[in-house]
């Protein structure tokens, strides 16, 4: 097998943060016009049905009747359950907000690592996890206004419901392709998304013009397949740690464009903020990228691939 082409896989790892980071800024004119779970429902229809033809070409290892419980968490907790908060918490706040209290995501996971999966917690992790709070604490003392920090608030505990769910996901990531995972767990979302679209549309009525259409179709077929392929690629081609690295390209693009698309404002306190989370996050995965258990989970995702 050929060496991969290093700077090809920095591509598909920038690309695919770009892409998850352009999603804030998407999502904040779409749900000026479409109510949450309606979005969702649009974004995991589309997404469910490309990555189940992907699925059709490729023979995949089916899930086993056991591990159905974990797809059935991963589906609502995750899917169903935190991205529709984090698409909430980017309503009430703004997609400059909501993206980079959503970069706490590989700090998080640590903790809850080294609490479910007994992983070690050195002493580097938590100097990151403390800059982290420290990022938080100067964002929120920047915060005017109830529906801001309500959009804050509602952004952490997405971010702590996600986080659980990759613990879950990381229990049996060796065991299934991560398409199967992703699209199994979306159809489960997409089973409690329709109802709940159902009653929302009931309620608040949506505008469906071309700019919606399209953005939604952006999020579901850019932000979700290509995203997810091109990082299930990197991960099949150099180490994880590498690939988390790019993490903070996320935050930084939704701020960018925020601010370029959305006329977002940001202050002082913020990019304080942004500077101490992005230091926390990276001094988490620089020493996380040299962990036995990332090499492991490396390995598994080469073979699977």
């Amino acid at each position: 097998m050929n060496p991969p082409n290093e700077k090809l896989v920095y591509l598909y790892l920038f690309l695919t943060f770009f892409l998850w980071g352009s999603l804030y800024v998407v999502s904040k004119y779409v749900l000026d016009k479409v109510p949450p779970f309606t979005v969702s429902l649009v974004r995991y229809a589309v997404s469910f049905l490309v990555l189940m033809v992907l699925i059709r070409i490729k023979k995949f290892r089916p899930v086993e009747r056991k591990d159905y419980k974990y797809i059935f968490l991963i589906g609502f907790l995750g899917y169903f359950v935190a991205l529709v908060l984090q698409l909430l918490g980017t309503k009430f706040s703004n997609a400059s907000f909501a993206a980079l209290v959503n970069s706490l995501n590989p700090i998080v996971i640590m903790i809850m690592a080294a609490v479910f999966l007994h992983e070690r917690l050195t002493v580097q992790k938590c100097a990151g996890l403390l800059l982290g709070i420290v990022g938080v604490y100067f964002i929120i003392g920047g915060v005017h206004g109830s529906d801001m920090m309500t959009g804050i608030i509602l952004s952490l505990i997405s971010v702590l419901l996600w986080s659980y769910v990759s613990i879950i996901i990381r229990k049996i990531g060796h065991l299934y392709h991560p398409l199967i995972i992703t699209a199994l767990s979306m159809g489960v979302a997409l089973i409690f998304t329709i109802p709940a679209s159902a009653v929302e549309l009931a309620h608040t009525p949506a505008v469906w013009d071309a700019g919606v259409i399209l953005s939604l179709l952006y999020m579901a077929v850019m932000c979700t397949c290509v995203a997810h392929l091109l990082w299930n690629e990197s991960l099949s081609l150099i180490e994880a740690g590498t690939c988390s690295s790019f993490y903070p390209v996320q935050p930084l693009t939704a701020t960018i464009l925020g601010i370029l698309f959305l006329g977002e404002a940001v202050s002082l306190s913020f990019w304080i903020g942004t500077v101490l989370i992005l230091m926390g996050v990276m001094l988490c995965l620089i020493h996380f990228s040299k962990a036995p258990a990332f090499s492991k989970c490396c390995c598994s995702s080469r073979e699977h691939s």
